[in-house]
């Protein structure tokens, strides 16, 4: 089902009535909270033209409203919002659940055989082209609790920009590939080394430790979501964070009030 008011453009510009609701979202959504008049009309343009221009479908009779396609533009176009339309580019489908999803993999092992393999998911970014979202899981996102799987799953697309996701994404011009090479290695190994211990790791989630690809995007929700968190914890890699997302969640959010973290 394709919901035909996210469809309709006027002279390649968002529709009057999908800009009202986009405004009414943004200014609700916690996750969104700081953000200036121009980085929000930014926002609302990048997530009009997500809308416009990505084919939003309701799977096992998800109802999608205007207000919750809205949601999830919105996310979707947060980590983009001052990269790009083009960081957004190479598919064309937002596919929503009503609830957890079944996802079934085929890949072929080193000595040619074929496996599949079924998985309960919340939110999935396929190389081979859709966004995939439990859509409940999608809007308890928009609050800021430190988890975002509509960000997670972007970041992995943003990461499948220069082939498979291994959490080396495309660097900008000015970064440098040793040092992100370096700060995402030591972090990765350090977060492994704990979990080894049976150290709780706070704030971050374990699965961050499962692979390098989902270290970024969990670090990436984080970024977003816990910002001063992650920038007091891992100063380092919120510092690559800020430079290739080219936005400081720490600026605009309140700093809010935590326990100390375990030790390392």
């Amino acid at each position: 089902m394709v919901i035909d008011w996210i469809r309709r453009v006027l002279a390649g510009k968002t529709a009057p009535e999908t800009e009202a609701v986009l405004r009414e979202q943004l200014a609700r959504m916690p996750l969104l909270a700081g953000l200036d008049q121009e980085e929000g009309r930014r926002l609302s343009e990048l997530a009009g033209w997500v809308l416009r221009g990505k084919n939003f479908s309701g799977q096992d009779g998800a109802r999608l409203s205007p207000r919750a396609c809205a949601s999830v533009a919105l996310q979707m176009a947060l980590p983009a919002m001052n990269l790009g339309k083009e960081a957004l580019e190479g598919w064309s489908d937002v596919v929503l659940y009503p609830s957890p999803f079944v996802a079934r993999d085929i890949w072929m092992d080193g000595i040619g055989l074929q496996h599949e393999s079924e998985s309960v998911l919340i939110g999935q970014a396929r190389q081979d082209g859709p966004v995939i979202l439990s859509l409940p899981d999608a809007r308890a996102s928009e609050q800021l609790d430190g988890w975002n799987v509509v960000i997670h799953e972007i970041a992995h697309k943003l990461d499948m920009l220069n082939g498979i996701a291994n959490g080396s994404p495309p660097l900008h011009k000015g970064m440098n590939q040793m040092q992100w090479s370096r700060v995402w290695s030591q972090g990765y190994r350090q977060l492994c080394r704990m979990l080894d211990r049976g150290v709780d790791p706070g704030w971050l989630d374990p699965y961050a430790a499962e692979n390098p690809a989902e270290y970024f995007a969990v670090l990436s929700e984080a970024f977003f979501e816990l910002p001063h968190r992650l920038r007091l914890d891992l100063p380092e890699i919120y510092e690559q964070l800020k430079l290739f997302y080219r936005q400081d969640p720490a600026g605009r959010l309140s700093e809010p009030a935590w326990e100390p973290a375990p030790e390392a």
